[in-house]
């Protein structure tokens, strides 16, 4: 894979808007260089082993660097899960997995208060949710009880138990998955609990290519060897200073109008009866920042911005009760909203 390739700025194309005044820019070419290598090191070191999911590793990748968390939703069989660890294992950084059951209680998640016989009093035994990056296995399988326990530390980053507020360590990222056609033994995520994902990814089956590639490279690895070739290259402190980087990538106050209309258009639509709410806003900003920032830019532009839209707006919106019996498309409506609103340039 040709490095240069990687990290060189898209070619222009028709929505790109107009390129900003140098003098705008906050991030130095060193700052981007340096944030686009480290970018193409950890795709690097997954595609060792991922086969295609281009899309799914950037939209991962961004949500890392902007702290959000991510809802991986597809077939049996296609990844998602290896992807969240392939993911855990490009950082130094903690990992642990945690397979949601029906009988998983909250104190199994974020931990509990154990008395000590010795010294005959309470401390707090942290549950596995106390790590960097979280893979929570078939989310939907655990019933609201359990799936509550998520709602503070994916918002806050903290844990309160019996009063005692207790932090988690950065960087902290929970990567899900769920199966969208079972239906039995699963509990439905609530909105609100959807809400705090940055993206609902819709992971995909790769095409014929794809799939000869696969059985190409592990035709002769059976047990996947190679996965444990796979190999840290960016520490924490390395993505504190990209986020650094990523808060300062310019956007236009046009671009920032845009993100505000598509949003408030998902509210006013006769088609939805729940639009998206301003954590998708700030989701969509922060998003196309380091989208821009990934590919090279120290600039947004409304590529970028539609890039990233859907897979932040598809799990917060919900159609009326007519239009959902009428088999209506979440992403369809989403289209069609960005298309009805002028393209900044």
């Amino acid at each position: 894979m040709d490095l240069n390739n990687e990290i060189t700025p898209d070619a222009t194309t028709e929505t790109v808007a107009e390129v900003p005044m140098e003098s705008a820019f906050k991030v130095s070419a060193i700052e981007l260089n340096k944030l686009t290598e480290s970018v193409y090191l950890i795709k690097r070191e997954m595609q060792k082993v991922i086969v295609g999911q281009d899309k799914t590793i950037d939209l991962m990748i961004v949500a890392l660097l902007t702290g959000g968390h991510v809802l991986m939703e597809g077939m049996p069989g296609i990844a998602k899960t290896l992807m969240a660890k392939l993911l855990a294992k490009t950082i130094h950084v903690n990992f642990n997995r945690i397979q949601f059951t029906p009988d998983l209680m909250p104190t199994d998640v974020v931990g509990t208060s154990v008395f000590n016989m010795k010294t005959s009093e309470f401390y707090f035994s942290r549950g596995p949710i106390f790590s960097n990056i979280v893979l929570i296995d078939e989310i939907n399988r655990s019933p609201a009880k359990t799936q509550a326990a998520l709602f503070e530390v994916m918002e806050e980053q903290q844990v309160t138990v019996d009063g005692v507020t207790h932090m988690l360590d950065f960087p902290f990222m929970v990567l899900a998955t769920q199966n969208p056609i079972e239906q039995e033994g699963t509990y439905k995520l609530p909105e609100a609990q959807l809400d705090r994902f940055q993206f609902r990814i819709m992971v995909d089956y790769p095409n014929l290519n794809e799939e000869k590639l696969i059985l190409q490279r592990f035709k002769e690895d059976f047990n996947q060897t190679n996965v444990e070739q796979v190999e840290a290259v960016i520490t924490p402190v390395d993505l504190k200073k990209m986020k650094d980087t990523i808060q300062n990538i310019f956007i236009k106050d046009e671009l920032v109008d845009y993100i505000a209309k598509i949003v408030v258009n998902t509210r006013n639509h006769p088609y939805l009866f729940l639009g998206a709410s301003p954590r998708a806003s700030m989701a969509i900003l922060k998003s196309c920042k380091a989208m821009a920032a990934i590919k090279g830019r120290e600039f947004v532009t409304p590529d970028d911005i539609r890039d990233v839209t859907f897979e932040i707006l598809n799990h917060r919106i919900i159609l009326t009760p007519e239009k959902e019996m009428e088999g209506f498309e979440p992403k369809k409506i989403i289209e069609d909203i960005i298309k009805e609103i002028e393209i900044p340039r």
